[in-house]
């Protein structure tokens, strides 16, 4: 019997530094935050949470990064079915330049997305016309959070569009399904697992986005001051229990809406 070599070591020592791995960078790190939360006790925890300015935050934090997550799915599915089924000139041009916003340094990004949606730059002042205001607003915002999380959305629809099986959708047409029949009883059902994966990387990724945000943002307190700055002012202040108890509330509520979204994600594959 010939003895089977592996190139990476058996289970128990991979599982071994898979854990160790995961606790050096995940585990331990994320576990400071319930410690040092912790020592507060209950009534100030409370207190510190539930204080109207930090309320607003995690309002602006949450509901923007909700609202660009959900623009990046419908406009991720666009582009990346234009990557896929059609061809053009300057088409490998533009798919590298769906990377852009992973390559660029995040405070490069808000400032130069500042002074585009300013008042006096080039989209802000159309903009402006309209009465809405671009930079230092929750509208700047969520352009800032669209701009970030628009990567995710594509790199995850990207692949599967590429695999699927064309003959199934020549079948449909053959039978006398429109393309709108087809795309959505055929294409649909099976990109909407990697399309809630996407909204979920997104909407991960913005609740704490900090770079291209702060720029934009204004910071107003009560208005456009975002979840992360606040954690970042509590820090400059060193009151680090106060900023870990923002933080851990973040951190819990990411928790449970990635859940409830790996929850709805499995669903849709086991009915696909």
């Amino acid at each position: 019997m010939v003895k089977k070599t592996r190139v990476i070591p058996g289970f128990n020592i991979s599982m071994g530094l898979a854990i160790l791995y995961l606790s050096l960078i995940v585990l331990i790190p994320l576990s400071t935050i319930f410690i040092q939360t912790s020592k507060m006790g209950i009534e100030v925890f409370l207190k510190t949470i539930t204080d109207p300015r930090v309320v607003a935050s995690y309002k602006i934090s949450f509901g923007c990064a909700f609202i660009a997550a959900a623009i990046n799915a419908a406009f991720g599915l666009i582009i990346a079915w234009v990557l896929v089924r059609y061809d053009f000139h300057f088409k490998r041009f533009l798919d590298g330049c769906i990377d852009l916003p992973f390559a660029l340094p995040t405070a490069v990004a808000g400032i130069s997305l500042t002074t585009l949606y300013s008042k006096n730059g080039w989209i802000g002042s159309i903009l402006a016309k309209f009465g809405i205001q671009g930079s230092f607003s929750t509208f700047g915002i969520t352009v800032a959070l669209v701009f970030i999380g628009i990567p995710f959305v594509v790199r995850t629809i990207q692949p599967v569009l590429e695999d699927l099986d064309v003959s199934i959708e020549e079948a449909a047409s053959v039978l006398g399904a429109s393309r709108i029949q087809i795309f959505i009883k055929v294409i649909l059902p099976q990109l909407i697992a990697p399309l809630l994966t996407g909204f979920s990387l997104a909407f991960a990724r913005g609740i704490g986005e900090y770079g291209s945000v702060v720029f934009i943002a204004g910071n107003k307190p009560m208005k456009t001051e975002i979840a992360p700055l606040l954690i970042m002012t509590k820090l400059e202040q060193f009151d680090y229990s106060s900023a870990t108890a923002i933080a851990l509330v973040m951190l819990v509520f990411s928790f449970l809406m990635l859940f409830v979204i790996n929850l709805i994600q499995w669903k849709a594959n086991k009915y696909a």
